[in-house]
């Protein structure tokens, strides 16, 4: 992913107000973020911690996503969950619901979709191997090559994204 300015992720944003785009707080290493390991950019509000962002590259620019992760959110009796966006297992405390309102006039209407996503939104790190699970799962071993994952995983997001656009 090609670094981004602040300006360039608050006015990607397209599924909430100029206002909460414009008060959103940047991930605390946000000089410090490892780009070139990056196939989009996700965090949790550090002022917010209810609240979660992801900004995907496009081709006529970045598009963001403003999230909230519901009070409950986990499944606690799951003793493991899988991410939907990077099939990264992990222990149940590792991935965590994500609900995005719906752009335009339907997201002002108060509707949403979701997704189980990996809790630091760092899919891109752990399929790099940059990161692992903090409580070692039981992992499956793939055939498919790390571009193989990567593109299944951007496809997976796209298809999330396509639900909150509604494109």
């Amino acid at each position: 992913m090609e670094p981004l300015s602040e300006q360039q992720i608050r006015s990607s944003f397209v599924n909430c107000t100029k206002g909460e785009a414009a008060r959103l707080r940047l991930p605390l290493d946000f000089s410090e973020l490892p780009w070139q390991d990056l196939d989009f950019l996700g965090w949790v509000d550090p002022g917010a911690p209810l609240r979660a962002h992801l900004v995907v590259p496009r081709e006529q620019g970045p598009l963001g996503i403003s999230l909230r992760v519901p009070a409950i959110s986990r499944a606690s009796a799951m003793k493991s969950s899988l991410c939907q966006v990077c099939l990264t297992g992990h222990a149940s405390s590792g991935t965590t619901l994500l609900v995005a309102p719906l752009a335009g006039p339907a997201g002002r209407e108060g509707n949403t979709v979701g997704t189980y996503i990996c809790a630091d939104l760092a899919c891109s790190l752990y399929l790099r191997g940059k990161r692992q699970p903090k409580l070692r799962t039981v992992r499956y071993e793939e055939s498919l090559t790390l571009e193989e994952r990567l593109a299944r995983m951007r496809g997976n997001l796209d298809a999330f994204v396509a639900r909150v656009t509604a494109s």
